[in-house]
């Protein structure tokens, strides 16, 4: 098969490579797809894009025009794909369902620690040779109500991780997991008692038309105990005013994100030379409740290998006239 991969990393192509062994004919573009770039994939039978790639309908329907019948994610989220065009189209798209819920679920603990640790102002203090450990004060984890939206794949290591840190672990999810209940004493309980008691909330759903802004100045005001927020979901789950405003008027203790509802075009890319002209980002990466990392929680060595093998293999399948056991539609 001919395949074009569109937001091309340097660090993916030696993996995409190794991984197809020279079985279809594949090229690289940095650029990502969009309506623009669409007529890159002319005379391909398949692309293959990243989350901050647009499929969107008018996009698809140029894919199709130049001869694309595939597609093939390197994410487990599909929500720039729309489902409905690609189905009258006939194009098949597959993901990756699970290239590393452990790469994903680190990375949350990793920015929930970051930042109660405060280890960026420690960082910055003793490099001017400031030993101080007023500003540097945080709290211990054991014993803490933590919220989970979501106990999918990757919310269940987040689950076992913080049953190891000794942390009540409260979760909401529209299907109860038994075997986080009766291994790690999970409680599942309603938003309403997430919002009522829990001390750090963990952002672990996917985007969608019920979840889009889930987090919003209504959520925010129901919070009682002025939690800490972990998103390491969709940055769109969460309404980026709102969240500044909640920080501001300390419904919140702090916003810890690996995502941004208006990412797409920035993240992953070197901006520094040519800063994108959006106040709402200035303000999240300037507010001293923050930390922001840029979309790289599924940026381990294990996981990019994952995402590359699946990838390969979802066109092994295609080009032999099977389905995909990844298929999403």
């Amino acid at each position: 098969m001919k395949v074009l991969v569109y937001s091309a990393k340097p660090f993916e192509k030696p993996l995409l490579k190794k991984a197809n062994s020279g079985v279809h004919q594949i090229s690289f573009t940095e650029k990502r797809l969009t309506s623009e770039t669409a007529m890159m994939a002319l005379g391909q039978d398949a692309v293959s894009v990243f989350s901050a790639d647009d499929a969107s309908s008018v996009v698809l329907e140029k894919l199709k025009a130049f001869g694309v019948e595939y597609i093939t994610l390197r994410s487990a989220g599909h929500d720039n794909v729309n489902k409905v065009e690609a189905r009258r189209l006939k194009i098949r798209v597959a993901n990756v369902p699970a290239y590393s819920p452990n790469a994903i679920a680190e990375h949350a603990i990793t920015l929930l620690m970051a930042y109660n640790r405060k280890i960026n102002n420690a960082q910055n203090q003793t490099l001017r040779y400031n030993f101080l450990l007023d500003n540097l004060i945080g709290f211990n984890l054991f014993g803490k109500n933590v919220g989970i939206l979501g106990t999918g794949s990757i919310g269940s290591v987040l689950v076992k991780i913080l049953h190891g840190f000794g942390c009540n672990i409260l979760a909401n999810d529209t299907i109860s997991n038994a075997k986080l209940v009766s291994s790690y004493d999970v409680e599942y309980v309603s938003k309403e008692v997430i919002c009522m008691e829990a001390e750090i909330i963990f952002v672990c759903l996917p985007l969608t038309e019920k979840t889009h802004h889930l987090f919003n100045m209504p959520f925010f005001q129901k919070l009682k105990q002025k939690p800490i927020i972990v998103n390491i979901a969709r940055g769109a789950i969460v309404d980026t005013k709102a969240v500044l405003t909640a920080l501001d008027s300390e419904l919140i203790s702090g916003y810890a994100t690996d995502v941004y509802e208006k990412e797409h075009g920035v993240f992953f890319y070197n901006r520094s030379q040519n800063k994108p002209q959006d106040p709402l980002l200035h303000s999240l990466l300037c507010h001293p409740k923050v930390l922001l990392t840029p979309h790289q929680a599924f940026a381990t060595n294990e996981a990019l290998k994952n995402i590359a093998d699946t990838t390969i293999e979802n066109l092994n399948f295609w080009s032999i006239g099977k389905h995909s056991v990844n298929e999403i539609y």
